[in-house]
């Protein structure tokens, strides 16, 4: 039975990606990012109810002032005569007589609170967020380069670090697209993203490697090497980027609203990461790997006609 020849039609797999990634742009630039507290910094007030009161409640009194996407934290604390809930509640940053209105609306629907705590937070820290996920994620790709090039070549860690970028962008560009909250826990998912890409793109690297060293010389066919060793490992592939679907899945449809954000990335990504490491990582060696071999042919032939 014939398969699908993957390398041979990776000039349509570049074209699909060179579409995601700007359109992704696209949206970066004309929509740009819906900055979470974490990064714009904001308004904390933490409240005692004298009733119990949970975090729907909360959510819906926020939402007619427009603060659905606020930070909510619950602990509960109960003693020998009442029960008490500590409520923190985080938003954007808001004027004094918005606040007000905010505090006078959930008195009205949830009951008497005390105030322990009302303070309006910078953005300092979310800069600081910033810079220190740009650089953890320059740092993991040198480091991915260097490793990879230290185990098998050069051409694997490039293609495997351009293959990340690739997933970081289109993530993103979904992020500018539906205008979905970005904070401390996208970062956290971008960076468990690149985790797993890297894993899956590198157990194909393996066996690319291992029929280099067992098949190529008696056939040498490159494209034909490459498709066989992506076949070989597909049915893994697929049982691994399924069962990790699974369980986001059940995280974005079953979880609470705080994880929809952190869910959602990681369903794209992951996405993103199996079609990487299949449709992009592997053929870009390829064509590095050809590009290499016509570059040293070049220099072949030009030296013995010397």
């Amino acid at each position: 039975m014939a398969r699908f020849d993957i390398i041979g039609k990776r000039k349509i797999w570049y074209a699909i990606s060179s579409l995601l990634i700007i359109a992704s742009l696209f949206f970066m630039v004309t929509r740009g990012f819906n900055m979470g507290i974490d990064f714009t910094g904001g308004t904390i007030m933490d409240l005692r109810f004298e009733k119990a009161v949970n975090i729907n409640d909360v959510r819906a009194v926020l939402n007619e002032y427009n603060l659905s996407n606020s930070t909510i934290q619950l602990s509960g604390e109960s003693s020998s005569s009442t029960e008490s809930e500590n409520v923190m509640i985080r938003t954007v940053d808001l004027e004094e007589q918005e606040r007000k209105e905010v505090m006078a609306g959930l008195t009205d629907k949830l009951g008497a609170y005390q105030v322990l705590r009302e303070e309006k937070v910078g953005a300092t820290m979310g800069t600081e967020l910033i810079m220190n996920a740009i650089y953890a994620t320059i740092i993991s790709w040198l480091l991915i380069i260097a490793y990879v090039s230290y185990r098998f070549e050069f051409k694997f860690g490039i293609s495997a670090v351009l293959g990340l970028a690739h997933n970081v962008i289109i993530v993103l560009g979904a992020f500018a697209l539906t205008q979905r909250q970005i904070d401390s826990s996208f970062v956290a998912a971008l960076l468990t993203i690149i985790g797993y890409s890297i894993n899956d793109t590198i157990v194909i690297f393996d066996r690319i490697r291992e029929n280099l060293k067992l098949h190529f010389r008696k056939n040498g066919d490159i494209v034909e090497l490459v498709n066989t060793s992506i076949y070989q490992t597909m049915t893994r592939s697929i049982y691994t980027v399924s069962t990790v679907l699974f369980a986001t899945f059940a995280l974005y449809f079953f979880g609470g609203d705080t994880t929809k954000d952190f869910a959602f990335a990681l369903l794209i990504g992951f996405f993103c990461g199996a079609y990487t490491s299949i449709f992009i990582a592997s053929p870009l060696w390829v064509t590095f790997r050809r590009y290499s071999d016509k570059k040293r042919l070049a220099k072949r032939m030009a030296d013995t006609g010397k």
